[in-house]
């Protein structure tokens, strides 16, 4: 039976011999089963892409005071967001050439360049000794992350279309948890010398470079998921693809084999739409947009929770060890890990990406208007809340921004998938350039009005960030989104 679905299967493609992109066609139309492999692959790599993103913001704070440029205690986040926004403008600078580099030479050799940078750059980081080598290491760990753009144009390709859901929400979850667990990591293992004098001595690497653990150790992770990578299949085909779509011969081989006689117009259909100018898009552009918003908002509201959870509680905050943002950061990567696999799936099929992702960011407002007042509580009510209120934010936050990957990849065709994400990651590098700086900024100014009537304190922070989010779901309803059908 397997030998009749294959003859069948060829026959109704041209596949090209030698074409890495028709290995992984062909293996798509006669696999049966979960995908497992494909999902691990892309989780590490996802994974160890969003690790050395936010790992800095729990010991940022003290790497900042440490280097001695803030004159004052409330100048440390102005200084703070310079550091964070680097990377971001570093990304913003490459990201559309190395999507055009992948839709020409494929997409494993952006992979393995991607995992590559991150181990010697991220290590790098770690070593810093001032503030200018911290930007200098950031930025240029930033310019040569072209992972995320190129992963979600691969999970895309790698996957059958009935497990796309899947596929965007392994990108996301994967991000995710990458944004979360990193800071986990970044606060355990940040001083070692001062929290475990036993292991680490004063004198030791460690000991004179405080920051380098953490560094080190996503610097490894990343060498080993390099390794890893070479095992993977390129999936961009390295000929003019045939105008019969893959999906309909699929549906066309279940059926019998009679000819459909809607394939035709679908492919002219689909040719067009690979001919078209991406900036023309406005599937793709929009959804791009909404994306980059939601974004904006991710990156500054994680690193506004670092600042304001080490901030001390006499300017609203939470006097929180890097420990302590540690824990709660590694507990909610655990309660987003846990929804993402077992339930988004479920929700973006019964629901669709649009409804997801509107939903989900209305629900992130009120939530985040409760954090000024979590930071009165103490004890046990304060860890219980705030734990809760964490899960919930990240959970809904990633849910939002897996609903326009989605939308994203099913606006292009292969040949210009590539190019699109790195349009995405350009246009988001952008506003993620403008959120750790602003987030910097609007906390150091929060923090000097803490007695005024209106908003004072933190209440303008998380304010403010409601205020994007707002922006960010408004921008979902018609006209401005409009979605293409699912290929």
């Amino acid at each position: 039976m397997a030998e009749e679905y294959k003859e069948a299967l060829l026959e109704k493609h041209k596949y090209h011999e030698g074409c890495p992109g028709c290995k992984v066609e062909q293996m798509k139309q006669l696999r049966r089963g979960y995908p497992y492999l494909e999902l691990s692959f892309v989780w590490i790599i996802v994974l160890s892409t969003s690790l050395p993103i936010s790992s800095l913001y729990p010991f940022l704070y003290y790497m900042i005071d440490d280097f001695g440029v803030a004159k004052t205690e409330k100048d440390i986040g102005f200084y703070a967001g310079f550091v964070g926004c680097s990377f971001m403008f570093g990304r913003a600078l490459t990201s559309v050439f190395w999507g055009i580099v992948a839709d020409r030479y494929g997409r494993k050799p952006i992979i393995l360049l991607g995992t590559i940078s991150i181990a010697i750059f991220n290590a790098l980081f770690g070593l810093s000794v001032n503030f200018w080598m911290a930007i200098g290491t950031r930025f240029l760990l930033g310019s040569f992350n072209c992972l995320l753009g190129t992963m979600k144009a691969y999970a895309s390709e790698i996957f059958r279309d009935e497990y796309q859901a899947t596929a965007m929400s392994a990108v996301s979850t994967a991000w995710g948890i990458g944004l979360i667990i990193g800071p986990a990591l970044g606060g355990f293992l940040a001083q070692p010398a001062d929290k475990y004098p036993n292991v680490f001595s004063q004198e030791s690497i460690f000991g004179r470079f405080r920051y380098a653990l953490p560094c080190f150790t996503i610097s490894a992770f990343a060498l080993l998921v390099t390794v890893l990578c070479c095992f993977i299949p390129e999936t961009l085909h390295n000929h003019k693809q045939d105008s019969t779509s893959h999906d309909e011969s699929y549906e066309i081989l279940e059926a019998g084999s009679h000819e459909s006689t809607a394939s035709t117009g679908k492919a002219g259909k689909n040719d067009r739409k690979a001919s078209q100018s991406l900036l023309k898009n406005w599937p793709l552009m929009s959804s791009i947009f909404v994306y980059c918003v939601l974004c904006l908002h991710d990156t500054a509201y994680s690193e506004i929770f670092a600042l304001w959870a080490n901030s001390p509680r006499k300017y609203g905050g939470l006097s929180y060890s890097t420990n302590d943002v540690g824990t709660v950061l590694a507990i909610s990567g655990l309660g987003l890990f846990f929804f993402q696999v077992f339930v988004y799936p479920f929700a973006e099929k019964l629901l669709g990406p649009v409804l997801v992702t509107r939903f989900a960011g209305a629900l992130m407002i009120p939530i985040q208007m409760s954090y000024p007042f979590i930071a009165d509580m103490s004890g046990l009510s304060l860890s219980l809340m705030l734990n809760c209120a964490s899960i919930l934010l990240n959970v809904l936050s990633v849910s939002a921004i897996t609903g326009l990957l989605i939308l994203q990849n099913r606006a292009v065709d292969q040949s210009q998938r590539g190019a699109a994400n790195g349009i995405a990651m350009t246009a988001m590098s952008l506003f993620k350039t403008v959120g750790p700086a602003g987030a910097g900024i609007l906390f150091s100014w929060s923090e000097r009005r803490l007695n005024t009537a209106f908003l004072p304190g933190s209440h303008m922070v998380f304010f403010v960030l409601n205020v994007i989010v707002v922006v960010g779901v408004a921008l979902t309803f018609k006209p401005f989104l409009t979605t293409t059908a699912r290929r």
